[in-house]
């Protein structure tokens, strides 16, 4: 038997025929040699799905093998799901004299069996799926030499999920020292505000309670939440980002839930959703008040329950998932006006943490400007470059309406533009240098002073959005056709036409 199991790895890496790094297209070719060497009708590759436990086809060929990869078999049941319980490797010579034969699958699909062979794929003393054979070509039944078979390549399947299970765990280790050695999106300052905040973060993330991250556009609430996940129990388990403000609800819910083959036109083939991506891991729902009040209800279920359903489907999927969420917004107030369900804020509410403002931690802006041009001088190779003292005063001086996502990008301007040995306020944008908005004094006719308050007020607003005038126009609540002629009556500065 030594030498028919070397000629069938040779067998195997003849199928191959090159180096294939992808462990799917080799889970395949084993499946395809499975089929090929012991001349069988059909041959699938089961996996159990850790959420639910059930037996999920990973891999199908022969016949109604399109039809087979939609269905799913529970633990215990059949053959391959005694398989995968019992952890033994399991012959059928005729179905019809076997008692734990189910002919569900064979049913439903219209394909009708008569000797099976199924083997365990075990990763230390855990079974992770079954490789099963159905049927001989020439009627015969399966053998023992073909369970012996069978057996050694669901040995060099599971060696191969083991190995790709290894890569992805090195591949998150990697990631995590790259932020740990000083990743450029780490939480720069020291300020009493922002030291608050990551001292909370801490105690947070030692916990598994949902959180929910409040502050302003441009404070960085991603890297809060970057944070929280990183120094918590499940640091090596994905994190997965989601801007719930920028996707509409229908594109929402198929990204966060998946959906089934043929749910909707154009749904061509199963595909999983990010709440199943961030299994065991977290997700981070940002601006999760803008979700639509039927988002709402969706995401109020997995928290409740931890349950949800793919679209078009109908069994339950089970996930574990730590949910941190962040918003700009009031949602008490929310709640209140009825636009945000109370229920759902509660859930969100259980832990939470403030991210201050930039003008709350004017003792940064210096700090976090030479880290920004430090970062943005390595990427454009270039040495990197201080700040003289009237970029200095320009910089402490500014609001920063923008918070550190303006600084940041005023700070790559200054980078990019700048010629100088040192960066002066002559590289700054112009808003940062333009003296600020004295009051307006009394006495002055009062559409005068309106128009003052209306121009300064575009500024701040364009400044925020980085020139944007359809952002600026949606923050202001006006048509960016009305801002438009404000901004050429007002004699406001020429902003980008984004």
């Amino acid at each position: 038997m030594r030498d028919k199991t070397a000629e069938l790895f040779q067998d195997v890496s003849d199928t191959i025929g090159g180096d294939v790094s992808d462990p799917d297209i080799l889970l395949s070719v084993i499946v395809l040699a499975a089929m090929r060497v012991m001349k069988a009708r059909a041959s699938s590759l089961l996996l159990r799905d850790e959420r639910s436990s059930r037996l999920r086809f990973h891999v199908c060929v022969g016949e109604k093998s399109e039809q087979v990869k939609r269905l799913e078999v529970e633990q215990g049941e059949g053959i391959a799901g005694w398989v995968a319980q019992t952890g033994k490797a399991r012959l059928v010579p005729d179905v019809r004299q076997e008692p734990l034969w189910s002919p569900k699958v064979a049913h439903t699909v219209g394909f009708e069996t008569t000797s099976l062979a199924a083997a365990p794929l075990v990763v230390g003393d855990e079974v992770i799926g079954v490789l099963e054979v159905i049927d001989r070509e020439d009627g015969g039944p399966l053998t023992e030499e073909d369970l012996e078979r069978l057996e050694a390549l669901s040995g060099l399947a599971a060696s191969l999920i083991l190995q790709a299970r290894v890569n992805q765990e090195v591949a998150g280790e990697n990631r995590i020292l790259k932020r740990e050695l000083g990743a450029p999106r780490a939480i720069v300052g020291r300020s009493p505000a922002i030291l608050k905040a990551v001292e909370e973060c801490r105690k947070i993330a030692a916990s598994h309670a949902t959180a929910l991250i409040a502050g302003e556009s441009g404070v960085g609430k991603e890297l809060f939440a970057r944070l929280i996940h990183d120094a918590s129990p499940r640091a090596r388990r994905p994190l997965v980002v989601v801007n719930c403000g920028a996707l509409p609800e229908t594109l929402l819910e198929r990204e966060l839930f998946g959906h089934e083959r043929g749910a909707f036109t154009g749904a061509d083939a199963k595909k999983p959703g990010l709440f199943e991506a961030a299994h065991t891991g977290t997700i981070f729902l940002d601006e999760i008040g803008e979700m639509s009040p039927a988002m709402q209800v969706k995401l109020l279920r997995v928290l409740q329950e931890g349950t949800f359903t793919r679209i078009g489907g109908q069994a339950p999927l089970t996930v574990d998932v730590r949910v941190i969420a962040a918003t700009n917004r009031d949602l008490a107030a929310m709640v209140a006006e009825g636009t945000f369900r109370e229920d759902l804020f509660y859930r969100l509410n259980v832990v939470n943490v403030r991210v201050p403002p930039l003008r709350e931690r004017r003792e940064d802006i210096q700090m976090l400007a030479e880290e920004f041009a430090a970062r943005f001088s390595r990427e454009l190779g270039r040495e990197p470059r201080g700040f003289t003292a009237g970029a200095t005063a320009a910089l402490a001086a500014y609001p920063w309406p923008g918070n550190v996502r303006q600084l940041e990008n005023a700070i790559e301007r200054a980078v990019i533009l700048g010629e100088g040995d040192m960066i002066t306020p002559g590289d700054l944008p112009p808003e940062v240098t333009r003296p600020q908005r004295e009051a307006i004094p009394a006495g002055v006719e009062l559409k005068t002073a309106m128009d003052t308050f209306k121009r300064e007020h575009i500024r701040a607003a364009l400044s925020r959005y980085g020139g944007s005038r359809t952002r600026a126009a949606q923050a202001l609540g006006v048509q960016r056709t009305y801002l438009s002629r404000l901004i050429k009556e007002l004699g406001v500065e020429a902003a980008d036409d984004g």
